[in-house]
Formats: structure tokens, sequence, C-alpha cells
């Protein structure tokens, strides 16, 4: 992908909006997801009092700017006029975007705007950006960043990781067990086959680090069980086999705020739902107006079964120390919920579980932001340095005096 140069002033941007920088893309197979995302949340933010810049992160790791990435119809040909590459910077709690110092030299005599961003706003999904690698970079030079932190990120992100926290907690999932690629295609391959089939067929095989059912599969039997190995092991290090709950319904439920001040969306049923929906399913194979009616809002479920899954998915979003918004998936079998997994950062912010709410794209953002700086400002008022003067008790030998 090729980014043509452009000629602009050099003083910093300034706004009296606040500047928040919207990161899409990533190193990750989700990326043309998170362009969806991203551009999604540039097209419905409150421009009246935030000013948003898209941040684009190549697929090799390059960051650019430029009004041009304000439009996916450049995404589709891959044409970016004014697009130039920056490096990430930090100063008093902002991120600063500066111009790459290589295309200064290459192009002496043309000039770039240095950026100044208040607020990030990750619109990312699946590995090397939703799993907290983002996260850490702003959180510890002091960026208010918005969708909780490198914990909950991570946790997030790695289903085994996440299991763990729901089994800690007592909420219900389904039987597991999960085991490193490594291992497999080491010296411990029957022994891991053996430990998954006392599950029972029909499995559900997953990448442990991956969304939006990219490296899924289910098995009815053995052959189908070594397909679905060899899938998810091309994709990640860490697998995880599931077993499959049979005529299960799949109802979805976010939940906004932080700590304990947390509110629950309505409940939705994706329709024709099965074993899980592929990422065809999700993001491809819909004609115009099938989102709406692939999805089933609110979901048909008695309110005991309604009011039992925002329960328990507060409880999921507090267990995860989550920050913001996300989505929480759960399998119902008609006598049992069982947790499925915790979306951080859930595709389209899961915005169309909130507006029977009430609550329309434009507002979700804004508190999404609301409760980022909110936790910045909890973390601010933690003592970070801890001074006893440690180095002048120590003799020359480096031995305590």
């Amino acid at each position: 992908m090729i980014f043509p140069t452009h000629t602009t002033n050099n003083n910093m941007e300034v706004s009296m909006k606040k500047s928040i920088g919207i990161i899409i893309g990533g190193k990750s197979v989700e990326h043309e997801v998170s362009i969806i995302t991203g551009m999604q949340v540039f097209e419905n933010i409150d421009k009246s009092i935030y000013e948003p810049r898209i941040i684009y992160i190549q697929k090799d790791g390059r960051w650019y700017v430029g009004n041009s990435l304000h439009d996916i119809n450049n995404y589709k040909i891959k044409k970016f006029d004014d697009a130039y590459e920056v490096l990430p910077g930090f100063r008093n709690g902002k991120l600063i975007l500066y111009p790459h110092p290589d295309i200064k030299q290459r192009f002496f005599r043309k000039k770039y705007n240095t950026y100044e961003i208040e607020v990030v706003f990750p619109a990312v999904h699946g590995t090397n950006t939703e799993d907290g690698s983002l996260h850490g970079m702003f959180q510890i030079n002091g960026v208010p960043c918005a969708f909780g932190s490198v914990l909950s990120s991570a946790v997030g992100m790695d289903k085994v990781i996440m299991k763990k926290v729901f089994q800690s907690s007592n909420l219900p999932i389904v039987d597991y067990t999960w085991f490193y690629r490594s291992g497999f295609k080491g010296g411990e391959k029957e022994k891991i086959l053996e430990e998954i089939e006392k599950l029972g067929y029909p499995l559900i095989v997953k990448p442990a680090n991956l969304g939006s059912s990219v490296g899924i599969n289910k098995s009815k039997d053995f052959n189908e069980l070594i397909y679905a190995i060899e899938v998810a092991m091309s994709y990640d290090r860490k697998i995880i086999v599931e077993k499959c709950i049979e005529n299960v319904r799949e109802i979805n439920c976010a939940v906004m705020g932080y700590e304990n001040d947390l509110m629950a969306s309505l409940c939705e049923e994706p329709i024709g739902w099965k074993e899980f929906l592929t990422y065809e399913d999700k993001y491809v194979s819909k004609k115009k107006g099938d989102s709406e009616s692939k999805k089933r809002i609110p979901a048909d479920i008695d309110k005991e079964v309604e009011d039992t899954i925002k329960n328990y998915a507060k409880e999921v979003f507090k267990a995860v120390d989550c920050c913001g918004n996300a989505r929480i998936d759960f399998l119902y079998d008609g006598s049992n919920v069982y947790v499925n997994e915790i979306n951080t950062i859930p595709g389209s912010l899961g915005f169309y579980l909130w507006e029977g709410a009430g609550i329309s794209f434009t507002d979700l953002i804004s508190q999404i932001i609301q409760l980022s700086e909110i936790q910045h400002e909890q973390r601010n008022a933690n003592i970070t340095t801890y001074d006893i003067d440690l180095l002048n008790k120590l003799g020359n030998s480096g031995k305590h005096k």
C-alpha cells in the first residue's frame, strides 16, 4: 500500500475541542473489521465537542494520519493522497504524533502537521492491538485510553485465561481443555487427544487469542478434530477445545460502566445461529439490510432468563475489570445459561444493543470516552513512587547497611 506525501503547515494542530485519536487497523487478522468499526466511530462521534482523527496502523505496524484516512472508500481502492507516516511520542499525558523523520529527509520542502491527542479510542480487534498491547503503551505514558486496561484487554483476548477467571468467579461455563501447539507437535500429541476426547463429541476448536470466529471449527469425529486443530494451530500457539452444546441458542448482552456503577443493555439473539457464526456470516455474506434481520432485539426469552443473563453479564464485566463498554456472549440450551466469552472492544461497539434502551451510537461513544477519563483520574490518584533514599543506604558493595 502506497501513501503519497502531502504539504501542510508545520505547526502543532490546535483545537478548542477535545482531540480524540481513533486507532484502527494493526497487525491482526481482524485488520479489516477494525477499519469498519473505526469508520463507524468516526462517523458517529459528537463532532461538536470532539475533534476526531483516524490513526491508521498498517499491517506492517507503521502508523499513518491524513484526512483521506477518514473515508472508508479510500481503503477499498487503497488510495490515500494526503496520508503520511508518523511516530508516536508522549508529553504531559498526551499522545503526540510526529511526522516520521525519514519523510522529512526525503521531501525536504514539504511540511507536516504534528498532532496532539488527548484521549485514545482504540477501535481495534484481535492480537497485537485489542490484547492489551496498545493499552500498555498508553497506560505507562499516562494517556487516557478507552476500553479498560492492559489486564482487562489481555484477559478478554486469551480465551483460556478468560475461562479460568470465569471459573474463579463461579460463573457457569461449558467444559473445556486446552494445549500448546509446541506440545501437540512435540511428544504430547496422543496425551492431548486423549484429554480432548474425554469431553465427548461434538467439539468446538478455537485459537485462544483470536476473535470474529477466525480459525474456529466444529468437530463431530476424530478426523474432523485433527483438521480443526491444524487450522487453529495455524493462527495461534495456544488452542482451546470446548464441548459443543447441542440445540443451543446464543444470547448476547452488553454492559457499560466502571467498577460497581454498571448497566446492562437489551439482550439480542442472532437469527439462524447454530454452532457459531463464521467470519463470512458476520462480515461478508450480509446483504443490504441484513444486519437487522439477522438479530432479534430484544431476544425472545423469559424475564427470569433475561435477568439471569444481565446479572451474569455484569459479574463478567467486573471479574475482568473492564471499563467503558463490552459485549458478553452466552449460550442457552433452554434450561441452563453458560457464559461463552467477553468482547472488550465489540465490533461496531455493539451500538445496536443500546439503541433500544434510548442510548444512541453518538451518546455511547461519548460515555465510553468519559468513562476512560474517570478511570484515568483514578490511576493518577495512586501513589507511584516510594522514596526511602534506598540507594544512599546501600554501601559501596551494594549490600544494605
